[in-house]
């Protein structure tokens, strides 16, 4: 029911327009109890680029032996949701980093800097 109040709130402050918009999300998702699903990850985007990041994960959380907090990161999650979701939560975080590696020109740490572990 949150997600209803958000709408009630925006409906408010916007016209038909963001009515239509707040009818058309409602329908794509699921309700179940009191927490609202809107969906899953899409596919739009490049497919190479998706099955590269999703192999990617999958040999980091299963083949690499070096550990780092990703693979950490990314077992946890697999104890909790299963290795499925894992993998696909692992490629979109490896997205992410690399995207700071390529705007910000750094190179990947497989451990914290030391000033952070200490």
């Amino acid at each position: 029911m949150a997600a209803a109040r958000a709408y009630a709130r925006v409906l408010r402050g916007a016209g038909a327009r963001a009515e239509a918009l707040a009818v058309l999300e409602t329908r794509a998702g699921k309700a179940k109890g009191e927490t609202d699903i809107t969906g899953g990850i899409t596919r739009v985007g490049d497919e190479m680029v998706r099955t590269v990041l999703y192999e990617a994960a999958n040999v980091l959380l299963s083949r690499v032996t070096r550990f780092s907090a990703l693979k950490r990161w990314g077992l946890e999650v697999a104890k909790r949701r299963g290795l499925k979701r894992a993998k696909v939560a692992v490629a979109r975080k490896l997205a992410v980093i690399l995207h700071r590696m390529w705007v910000d020109g750094t190179t990947f740490r497989w451990t914290p800097p030391k000033a952070a572990r200490a």
